[in-house]
């Protein structure tokens, strides 16, 4: 099969503005993945093509873009999700949007980082330790209640896929929200009252206009608006 690859590039060096780089590639499977055509592109064609990928394995996050106008892992991305019946597949790859491109596919993380740091996403409870020495417990209940939210891999899909964060990148976006979810929820954790007052502030849950991209977005496969809205629900009632 032939690939014939579109990828947004931008150099800020020597670049007034982006551009498109076509490449065409020979042999391409049907089980290559996107990051594979990618590093194909790298290895064989242009050395300059920038991206920033780890594991390749779904796992890490790192490689999130836009493939075809819809944000994907290239990892995870199989040519044959692409392909029709013929023997050429199209495909497009832009870097995800909302955040500064630094060179090419690569994107600067922190402001996404930033409001990921900022719902407090560790545990919190200052409470005596079980007298036992031994771990705080919970019911399968328990855990069942948060268990979708700690799937969350930080590779920002979501948040670069919602219209809210692209007009303003004050909002705090779904992945914070999903990881703030995941801590107000455990019944270990006694952090709810502080992650909420910033989840209530003027850029935090209220900018959600539950468009369900993020939902769609996300590779884990999160229920995220779900979670948004049981986040609303704690700070309307006042109970978690």
């Amino acid at each position: 099969m032939q690939a014939k690859l579109r990828i947004r590039r931008f150099n800020p060096e020597v670049d007034a503005k982006p551009w498109w780089g076509e490449y065409t590639l020979e042999n391409v499977l049907r089980t290559d993945t996107v990051l594979d055509l990618l590093h194909r592109v790298k290895w064989e064609q242009d050395g300059t093509l920038t991206l920033r990928r780890s594991c390749a394995h779904g796992v890490c996050g790192s490689d999130a873009m836009r493939i075809n106008g819809a944000n994907s892992l290239a990892c995870k991305t199989l040519v044959s999700s692409l392909a029709g019946k013929g023997d050429t597949v199209r495909i497009q790859v832009e870097p995800i949007l909302g955040l500064p491109v630094e060179k090419d596919l690569l994107v600067d993380m922190e402001p996404f980082f930033d409001h990921y740091r900022s719902v407090l996403p560790f545990f919190i409870n200052d409470g005596p330790p079980p007298a036992d020495g031994r771990e705080r417990l919970q019911s399968p209940e328990d855990r069942e209640r948060f268990d979708d939210t700690t799937k969350c891999i930080l590779c920002a899909a979501c948040t670069s896929s919602c219209p809210v964060f692209w007009a303003d990148g004050r909002y705090v976006g779904p992945a914070a929200i999903v990881q703030a979810h995941r801590f107000i929820f455990d019944t270990r954790d006694e952090g709810y009252d502080e992650r909420l007052d910033v989840l209530a502030d003027t850029f935090g849950v209220w900018r959600c206009r539950t468009i369900f991209n993020c939902t769609n977005a996300c590779p884990r496969e999160i229920k995220i608006t779900e979670a948004i809205a049981e986040v609303k629900m704690a700070i309307t009632s006042g109970k978690v």
